[in-house]
């Protein structure tokens, strides 16, 4: 059996699955979205995800597609009729299907909820983690509430895909008092030379990593410093070790920083510690 989408209360074959026309994510971008890691027939801190997924409803005036728990249960099905051990599930809740309109839709017009699952290999992941990856710098463009985390990406789209052409992973978008915002899809960190942690404070400017949190989590643990505070290009460039979080790369090393390679351009102890470290942790849902 091929792979499989949940759409709207239906469990359909993914080559097939599809949405109306006139639904407002498709029209207006008018919706909020979710990926969580997969691990070991595992669902990766899926509380911090949910409550930020209903954060994001919340502040964009969607309601809620269901209950936390049989949001849980659909979550768990779509992992399952996939396969997936090692991967990634994807959800997706949009304002719902209605004439095109700029006002919102009457009041009771269904929500519309999307998921789909996907086995990535951690072995392709941890191989580009070995290496570490390159970062290029951009302008800062996007609407003022990246905090949400919208389907409206096409800024970050434009700035990864500048980075594919440079031959980087990642763009870092620099704000107008040139200190680095966040990555088109991840957190951005620094080391500092006396091992301090170093990554912008999550109350504007940036989205709230759950991957991000983790790793505050684990700093804490390990018995790290940790700043929360904006840094510079050159401060970047400069740092003992620098690297990226998000839910599909986990901890990933950075050592090129547009044409500076950082140290021996080779990813440094600390940052593989965490990587390693990683899931300590997380928190870890069983199928």
């Amino acid at each position: 059996m091929g792979r499989v989408a949940y759409v709207n209360g239906q469990y359909v074959p993914h080559s097939h699955a599809a949405v109306h026309i006139e639904d407002r994510g498709y029209q207006f971008s008018d919706g909020v979205y979710e990926v969580c890691e997969v691990w070991k027939g595992q669902i990766v801190d899926q509380t911090a995800h949910l409550d930020r997924l209903d954060r994001s409803l919340r502040e964009l005036q969607i309601a809620s597609p269901m209950s936390r728990g049989a949001l849980s249960q659909v979550m768990k099905e779509v992992i399952s009729l996939n396969r997936v051990k090692n991967g990634l599930i994807y959800m997706q809740v949009t304002r719902g299907v209605a004439p095109r309109d700029h006002y919102f839709p009457p009041a009771g017009t269904p929500v519309s909820l999307v998921m789909t699952a996907k086995s990535v290999s951690s072995s392709k992941t941890d191989h580009i983690a070995a290496k570490g990856v390159g970062v290029i710098t951009v302008e800062e463009n996007r609407w003022d509430r990246v905090d949400i985390k919208t389907v409206g990406l096409l800024p970050n789209v434009l700035a990864k895909q500048k980075a594919k052409e440079a031959g980087a992973r990642e763009a870092w978008f620099v704000d107008k008092n040139g200190l680095i915002t966040e990555g088109g899809s991840t957190n951005a960190w620094i080391i500092l030379k006396d091992g301090t942690l170093v990554t912008r404070p999550a109350n504007h400017g940036i989205l709230k990593g759950i991957t991000r949190g983790v790793v505050l989590k684990l700093a804490e643990m390990k018995g790290f410093t940790v700043e929360e505070r904006g840094f510079s290009l050159g401060e970047a460039q400069n740092a003992q070790e620098v690297f990226l979080t998000s839910a599909s790369g986990l901890v990933m090393p950075v050592v090129k920083i547009n044409e500076c390679i950082l140290g021996d351009g080779t990813p440094g102890p600390m940052v593989q510690d965490l990587r390693k470290s990683f899931h300590d942790a997380a928190e870890l849902i069983k199928l």
